[in-house]
């Protein structure tokens, strides 16, 4: 009977909830309390209901009697505590002869924090059955009709059978956790229990070939052979005789035996000695024996089908020949088939080995034990010479002003455009890395009737990466011209060429770029008159590519020009008071003697390869003690015993010795009151081994006060007067060492001794 009145609205407020009051709601607790209310420690358990529709039992599922233990949880006592058990069950097998049933290995494992039970079969490869977990974790109740319980822990081991869902398992052995954990428990635990035997292992094992698959794998796995023999390669020398017949000749050829894959290549020679190959006599592959005709469609496949079954794609299946009814064993060359002097049937042409190499003689003496390789003669031929035919350069057809060189040849060699081919190689090699920019700057003049031309200044930039040229104006004052591109990057062709040719031209490489070359630039005429510091280092470090940086050439030719006049030379220009010669005045002198083909860079490079620059730092090393020291009697800073104990640290070979980036990193680390432009001084001033490596023993005593402590220098502004920019040095090749250029020379020894009578060291010079 409902208790809403039917005159008031459905709304919230008009109708009554009918559970007011009520007590009784039909429902069965499943919970019990343990322990009184006095206590204040009352727990829920839960009840155990003998079935679906009886009464619940007061009876609680613990093993310990009340008041015997702590009064905890379960969950917290035993969490993460699991008995485990090994166990079997036999399984009926009704489909196999000989084996009525099958023994099946399990883990059955009892968690302790709830009493739940596990059941778990081990996974065996190519088992045939379904493994894993057999019964997932939950509570079991006994068979019936003892249902109306769960299984326990004193329920479980060894020799017992225990039936869970209907199957029988017998434990025969458990875990030393388990066993400890009975043991203490008061529960007796038994020896362990041999499991039997399973008939259906000892059948298979005892008859293999009723087990045999119905489709033999006949895929061969050759990743063994190839993991051991990679890149071993047998090498024979053969010949072919084919002089009987009409234009024949003897054919040298060159025999391949590769062991990672038992193929043969061959290779024709062009001459009995070797050289370069002529071509491919025979492409890499495995070579048949016996050869009749060429191989069927699908000969070589691993399968033979017998029949195909279906129409549609999807559902279409083939039946295979297990038994390869019909195949035709194909025999094919192999390593042992192959010796001096023996014959082999290349697809009808007999060949003839004569010869191998180092590697194969040791191959066939290590494996085979062969230790003779007499070499076999070749017949004589017939023809004196035989010569192979090249194939003809292409001849392209004269550019007709379109498009660059490049770009009209690829269009002629191909119906279907595409960009020319760039040399990534070379891109890569002459790429910019890091401060290498493998970019040659030189300053020029242009050679112009117009005066007003003469005196622009211009920066020609050549390209390493793709010999390309750049030209940029430096605009002057008052000059009319501005700084601007004055002939963008690209490829320049030498002067004095064909336009319309067939042949791309001549462009200018590295070998055009020296101080005094002439370029002739669109049209325009450009003097190179000098190169940055980069270009020059860059041209004497690969002076093989860079004949006028090469000292040792240049010095050679001056050598032989000095030889003959060597003496009047050297009286002439003996110095009176010093062994130092200016730039000019030597160069005035070369260029008398060597004449025109003498150039600009060659004397810059004999001035810099024997500059004798006298440069007197300002900052010496008692100036930049004095410094240091005065830093750190400002900064009341005296650690120096455990600064000793860094270095040693860092010093793991205990030679005394570190590198500059260790020996910046420890000062930096110990917290020195020091700039880094100071360090960096500090670090330059220190001595030196010949590995560059420095002595941390002297930077301890450079600042150690207590040894020879200068007088404290007034406060400056060290970042700015440090600075590695700051004290600009000469430029090299100013000044000339005659000393060391005469002794270079080294030419009679009679000639030297005046020479070495008035000459002087350059030491004596610097302290000058």
């Amino acid at each position: 009977m409902s208790t809403r009145c039917p005159d008031l609205p459905f709304l919230p407020g008009y109708s009554f909830n009918p559970n007011i009051g009520r007590t009784n709601f039909r429902l069965t607790p499943v919970l019990g309390f343990i322990g009184e209310v006095k206590d204040g420690n009352r727990g829920l358990i839960e009840k155990v209901r003998p079935n679906m529709f009886g009464p619940i039992s007061d009876k609680f599922p613990s093993f310990y009697p009340r008041g015997q233990t702590i009064e905890l949880p379960g969950y917290i006592i035993f969490d993460k505590q699991t008995l485990c058990f090994d166990a079997f069950f036999q399984e009926t097998l009704q489909e196999v002869r000989g084996s009525p049933f099958q023994v099946r290995t399990v883990k059955i494992y009892y968690f302790l924090e709830d009493g739940t039970i596990q059941v778990i079969e081990p996974k065996v490869e190519n088992s045939g059955v379904s493994q894993g977990t057999l019964i997932s974790r939950q509570r079991i109740r006994f068979p019936a009709p003892m249902d109306d319980n769960f299984y326990e822990m004193i329920d479980f081991n060894i020799g017992r059978e225990v039936e869970l869902y209907g199957r029988v398992f017998k434990i025969t052995n458990c875990d030393k956790f388990t066993r400890t954990f009975l043991n203490r428990c008061g529960i007796s635990v038994s020896d362990p229990i041999v499991s039997p035997e399973d008939p259906y292992l000892q059948l298979r094992s005892h008859d293999r070939d009723a087990f045999q698959s119905k489709k033999p794998n006949r895929n061969r796995n050759s990743l063994g052979q190839f993991l051991e023999n990679d890149r071993k390669v047998l090498h024979f020398k053969a010949y072919w005789d084919d002089q009987n017949t009409e234009y024949g000749y003897l054919h040298f050829l060159e025999l391949r035996y590769y062991l990672a894959d038992d193929t043969i290549e061959i290779k024709e020679l062009q001459s009995e000695t070797g050289g370069e190959h002529g071509f491919m006599f025979l492409r890499r592959g495995k070579l048949p024996k016996r050869y009749r005709e060429l191989p069927a469609v699908g000969s070589n496949a691993n399968y033979t089908v017998l029949n195909v079954l279906g129409s549609a794609l999807s559902a279409r299946r083939y039946l295979v020949d297990p038994l390869d009814c019909g195949r035709e064993k194909i025999e094919y060359y192999h390593e042992k088939d192959l010796t001096i002097g023996g014959l082999i049937n290349c697809y009808g042409r007999k060949l003839v080995l004569t010869d191998a190499d180092a590697f194969t003689r040791e191959y066939y003496a290590t494996k085979y034990g062969i230790s003779e390789f007499a070499p076999i003669s070749p017949p004589a031929s017939n023809q004196k010479t035989v010569y192979i035919a090249r194939p003809k350069e292409r001849e392209l057809p004269p550019w007709n002003g379109f498009g660059s060189y490049e770009d009209s040849a690829q269009n002629c060699i191909t119906v279907e455009p595409k960009a020319p081919l760039r040399d990534f190689k070379k891109f890569l090699l002459y790429d910019r890395i890091g401060l290498d920019s493998h970019i040659l700057r030189f300053k020029a003049k242009m050679i112009s009737k117009v005066p007003e031309n003469c005196s622009r200044k211009f920066i020609i930039s050549f390209y390493l990466t793709d010999d390309t040229l750049a030209v940029f104006e430096i605009g002057q004052t008052n000059s009319g011209f501005t700084t601007s591109t004055f002939s963008k990057r690209a490829s320049v062709q030498l002067a004095g060429q064909k336009i319309f040719a067939s042949k791309p031209p001549l462009c200018y490489t590295p070998l055009h770029m020296f101080i005094g070359a002439t370029l002739s630039i669109n049209g325009f005429t450009f003097v190179l008159t000098d190169a940055d510091e980069y270009a020059l280092r860059y041209m004497e470090i690969n002076c093989g590519q860079f004949p006028k940086a090469n000292l040792k050439k240049i010095m050679q030719n001056v050598r032989e020009k000095l030889r003959p006049i060597y003496k009047d030379f050297v009286a002439e220009n003996i110095p009176k008071e010093n062994a130092v010669m200016s730039y000019s005045q030597l160069r005035n002198k070369l260029c008398k003697i060597m004449g025109e083909e003498f150039t600009e860079h060659e004397m810059i490079t004999i001035a810099r390869a024997f500059s004798a620059s006298c440069y007197n730092p300002t900052y010496d090393r008692a100036k930049i003690r004095a410094i240091a020291l005065t830093e750190l009697k400002r900064f009341l800073w005296d650690d120096l015993d455990r600064l000793r104990e860094y270095f040693i640290h860092t010093d793991d070979s205990k030679t005394g010795k570190l590198t500059k980036k260790e020996c910046y990193t420890v000062l930096k680390g110990a917290r020195l009151p020091f700039d880094n432009e100071l360090v960096e001084k500090i670090l330059d001033v220190i001595e030196k081994d010949d590995e560059c490596k420095l002595s941390y023993e002297d930077i301890l005593q450079f600042l150690d006060r207590n040894i020879c402590a200068p007088p404290d220098e007034p406060p400056s502004n060290i970042k700015n007067e440090l600075w590695w920019s700051s004290e600009q040095q000469p430029e090299a090749g100013k000044l000339i060492d005659w000393c060391e250029f005469n002794k270079y020379l080294d030419l009679e020894s009679t000639f030297r001794e005046p020479v070495e009578h008035h000459s002087h060291s350059i030491e004596a010079v610097e302290n000058s």
